[in-house]
C-alpha cells in the first residue's frame, strides 16, 4: 500500500541549476534501538508481531494485545519526556475501536461505528471495508497456517493507523524519515505485506551486487537506483526480498515519492514507514491549474533537500523515471516497464555528479504487480480501488552503467541524454524478462543467464 514514485523533469532541472553549495549534513544512520526513556515498539514488534522469516503464519490475538499495551506504555512515556518521535498526545485519546477487535465482525462493525460517529468519512470507510475483503482473500489463498488470525491482527492495526490518520492527519516534510518510534511504521508495513509474498516463487537477481551497494554506501558513496515501478507495495517488496541478506538496504533506501501516497488516508500509514523525498508527480502536475505554481515550488524545495543529502554522501536513492507505475499493454494484457523520461534520468545523473561525493547509478528491475495492481489507467482522483493478491515477486539489479562509457560516440548533449536513458531502460527490461520467465512461467532459477543470476537469499 505504499508509494507511487515519480520525478518531474522540469523541477529536477530547476533544482540542479539553482542549488548552491551549503554546509554538509550528517549521514542519516540506521534507526537507533536506543529506548530513550520508553519501551520501543520496534523491539516489541520483533518479539510479538513479526512471523519468522520463513513463516507466513499469523500472530495470536493475545500477542497482539500485549503489543498494543507495550505501544500505549511507550506513547505515555514518550509524551512525558517530550520525545514523541512523530506521534502526538492525541494518540492517548485515540479510539480503541480497532485495537479491541477480536473478530471479523468486530472490524466491520467498527468501521460502521466510526463512520456513524463522524470520525470516518464515508468514502474512507467504504475503502477500508473493500480493502479488508481483498486482503483477507489474498492471505487466505496463500494456504498459510493461521491465516485467518493474520488477517485479523494485521487489519486491526492497519485500520487503527488509518483512523488515527483521519483524527490527527500527519504532515509529510519534503524529506520524510521513516517513523520508527514509539510506533514502528516500518515494521508494521513489513508485517502487513509479508503474507502477500509467495516466497517459494520469488527471486532476487544478482544478489551479490546488493552487498556491493551496501559496502559503497558505508564508504560514503552515493547510489541511485533507476527502476521501473509496479505497485504501492514496491518498497516493502524490496526490503522483504533483501531482509535476510541486506536489511541495511531496506532501512536506508530513500524513495522519490509522488504526492498521492502522502495524501490518501488508506496509504499514509504505510508511507510513514518509509524514507521519502516527496514530490508532486509530473503526471498530475496540471490536474488543478491553480495549484501548479505551488506544486513546482514544493518540488524545488524537495529536490534541494535531495541535493543537500547527496553532498553529505552515503545516500541510497530509488527513483522511477517513468513518472508512475507500469501498466499492461491494453492489447495483449502483458506487463512491461513503462518508458523512462530521459530528462528525469539526466537531471538525476547531474545531481549525483555535482554532489562532490563518489556516485554510482544502477539499473534495477521489479516484478510484483500482482501484489497490488494499479488501476488500468492513471486516475486524477485520490482513493483508487485497491486490489490485493498473493503472488511471487522478483527483484533484480545489474552492474552500474557509466555515462561516459555509453555516450562516448554521441555528437551532442541531447543525443547523450537519450542514449544513457535508453541504456538504463534496456537493462531494466532485460532483467524484467528474466524475472518474468522465472516467476510467471515457473522456470525458477533455471531462468538465470550469464547476466542475471537468480537466487532466494531467504533459503
Amino acid at each position: 500500500m505504499t508509494l507511487t514514485f515519480s520525478s518531474s523533469a522540469a523541477t529536477v532541472a530547476v533544482a540542479a541549476a539553482t542549488v548552491t553549495s551549503s554546509a554538509r549534513v550528517p549521514v542519516y544512520p540506521l534507526a537507533s534501538s536506543t529506548l530513550r526513556g520508553f519501551v520501543s515498539f520496534r523491539l516489541t514488534a520483533k518479539k510479538l508481531f513479526l512471523p519468522p522469516l520463513r513463516s507466513r503464519g499469523g500472530v495470536s490475538v493475545r500477542a497482539m494485545s500485549e503489543l498494543v499495551q507495550d505501544k500505549e506504555s511507550s506513547v505515555s512515556a514518550s509524551i512525558a519526556l517530550n520525545e514523541t518521535a512523530g506521534e502526538t498526545p492525541s494518540e492517548l485519546n485515540h479510539s480503541r475501536t480497532f485495537l479491541d477487535a477480536r473478530s471479523e465482525q468486530d472490524l466491520l462493525s467498527g468501521i460502521k461505528k466510526e463512520a456513524e460517529a463522524g470520525r470516518l468519512p464515508a468514502n474512507v470507510a467504504s475503502g477500508m471495508e473493500e480493502l479488508y475483503w481483498n486482503y483477507k482473500n489474498a492471505v487466505l489463498s496463500s494456504g498459510a497456517s493461521r491465516a485467518d488470525e493474520t488477517v485479523i491482527s494485521n487489519m486491526s492495526v492497519a485500520f487503527d493507523r488509518m483512523l488515527l490518520g483521519v483524527e490527527d492527519p500527519y504532515t509529510f516534510n519534503p524529506y520524510h524519515k521513516a517513523v520508527r518510534e514509539p510506533f514502528d511504521y516500518y515494521m508494521f508495513v513489513h508485517t502487513y505485506i509479508r503474507p502477500l509474498i509467495d516466497f517459494k516463487n520469488s527471486y532476487v537477481g544478482n544478489a551479490s551486487i546488493f552487498s556491493e551497494l551496501e559496502d559503497k554506501i558505508r564508504q560514503g558513496h552515493n547510489i541511485v537506483l533507476i527502476s521501473n515501478h509496479q505497485s504501492e507495495a514496491d518498497p516493502a517488496v524490496i526490503s522483504l526480498l533483501l531482509e535476510a541478506q541486506s536489511p541495511f538496504i531496506g532501512e536506508n533506501i530513500k524513495c522519490v515519492a509522488g504526492d498521492r501516497v502522502i495524501t490518501d488516508p488508506l496509504c499514509k500509514p504505510f508511507s510513514m514507514g518509509r524514507n521519502l523525498i516527496c514530490v508532486y508527480s509530473k503526471k498530475h502536475m496540471n490536474d488543478d491549474p491553480e495549484l501548479v505554481d505551488m506544486k513546482r515550488k514544493a518540488n524545488t524545495r524537495s529536490l534541494k533537500e535531495m541535493a543537500t543529502m547527496l553532498r553529505s554522501g552515503g545516500q541510497l536513492i530509488w527513483i522511477a523515471p517513468s513518472g508512475g507505475r507500469d501498466r499492461p499493454n491494453p492489447s495483449t494484457g502483458e506487463w512491461f516497464p513503462a518508458p523512462f523520461d530521459s530528462s528525469s534520468v539526466d537531471n538525476m545523473r547531474r545531481l549525483v555528479e555535482h554532489s562532490g561525493a563518489p556516485g554510482h547509478i544502477y539499473p534495477m528491475s521489479l516484478l510484483c504487480y500482482d501484489i497490488m495492481p494499479p488501476p488500468p489507467q492513471v486516475e486524477k482522483e485520490i482513493g483508487e480501488k485497491r486490489l490485493v493478491g498473493f503472488h511471487g515477486t522478483g527483484l533484480s539489479i545489474a552492474p552500474e552503467i557509466n555515462f561516459s562509457d555509453v555516450t562516448a560516440d554521441c555528437e551532442n548533449p541531447n543525443e547523450a541524454k537519450e542514449a544513457y536513458s535508453q541504456a538504463l531502460y534496456k537493462s531494466v527490461n532485460e532483467q524484467y524478462e528474466i524475472l518474468n520467465s522465472a516467476i510467471k512461467h515457473r522456470r525458477g532459477v533455471e531462468a538465470s543467464t550469464s547476466a542475471v543470476s537468480l537466487s532466494q537469499p531467504w533459503n
